[in-house]
């Protein structure tokens, strides 16, 4: 699970704001992961889940390839070539850099409809996002869409219509493009979502790989607003309470928490926990460089303890699967 944009301070203004706790405090394993990118100190997004997806360090924009430019294998494949059921949610399109970089190969995040082709690439189960568009009006007249009804893809355009899903394939549209902010209508999309894929993944015997972000704690420090991270902190945050729910039960769940990099240079100057009041200040509008924490519950999250390479989150999960 990827908090974009999800740093140490974030974490802490949405526990103030969602007064005093979160489901977070539940992970007993806590380690830091540095994030620069193969070409700056300071990383993006795609770049940033490359490294978490691949297994290698790469330059800002890339999308599942080396600095080379050359495609290297996702965690998700992996997965799939090992037969387990494969999904990704976000709250963002399901083409932008952070999902994208679980399943498609390009030289740049900007390339939505390409990036959206390479879903076809894959036997992924379940994904949920926005970017319909990219999917249904192209440039290029291709209809995405009904080529994902072909191969049994079952299609959802509302969350209604995604709680309805209860076993197959699922490829949902929440938006046309980004859905729209927690605070403006998205609701509990995220937590409802997160729940139907894990029950519709978990009926694999050899299991699952999923990745889930809560996408916009990161246009939150973008915008410098200090309720907007609040709100899609506490609403990731409910997600990650279905999620360790859902652990606690199997029992052979490994769930992992962690971001892609911190957004704003945001610090806490005031807070209270009684009313969740947080004032938050900003030293940028862009990224930073600082270490970013990772959470581990489940078998193998002591490996996750420590001081690493983002790209070692791969490697940690490989051993965790034991992939090859």
């Amino acid at each position: 699970m990827i908090g974009d944009g999800m740093g140490v301070s974030q974490i802490y203004a949405g526990m103030v704001g969602n007064f005093g706790s979160l489901h977070l405090e539940q992970f007993p394993v806590i380690g830091f992961h540095k994030n620069q990118a193969s070409n700056a100190f300071v990383t993006d997004s795609a770049a940033g889940a490359t490294a978490f997806s691949c297994g290698v360090k790469t330059y800002n924009g890339a999308i599942g390839v080396d600095a080379n430019g050359e495609a290297v294998p996702t965690i998700l494949e992996i997965a799939e070539q090992n037969g387990l059921a494969t999904g990704l949610v976000a709250t963002c399109s399901i083409t932008h850099a952070t999902p994208a970089s679980f399943i498609s190969h390009q030289a740049s995040r900007s390339l939505d409809e390409n990036i959206a082709l390479d879903f076809l690439n894959t036997d992924i189960e379940v994904f949920i996002g926005g970017g319909r568009k990219f999917f249904a009006n192209r440039s290029d007249g291709l209809n995405l869409v009904d080529s994902l009804k072909n191969r049994s893809y079952q299609i959802a355009n509302t969350i209604e219509e995604v709680q309805q899903i209860k076993s197959g394939k699922l490829a949902a549209f929440l938006a046309e493009e980004q859905q729209t902010k927690f605070s403006e209508g998205r609701g509990d999309e995220l937590v409802k979502s997160t729940e139907v894929a894990l029950n519709l993944l978990k009926t694999n015997k050899k299991g699952m790989f999923l990745m889930i972000e809560g996408s916009q704690i990161d246009w939150g420090g973008h915008a410098n607003n200090t309720k907007y991270i609040v709100d899609e902190m506490i609403d990731f945050d409910n997600a990650i309470g279905k999620v360790l729910e859902f652990a606690k039960k199997d029992g052979n769940t490994l769930v992992i928490i962690t971001a892609d990099h911190e957004t704003g240079g945001f610090s806490i100057n005031k807070g209270d926990t009684k009313t969740g009041m947080v004032e938050g200040k900003f030293t940028t509008g862009s990224h930073t460089g600082v270490m970013i924490p990772v959470f581990a519950y489940g078998p193998g999250s002591e490996k996750f303890a420590g001081f690493y390479e983002n790209n070692e989150i791969f490697h940690k999960m490989m051993n965790a699967f034991r992939f090859k």
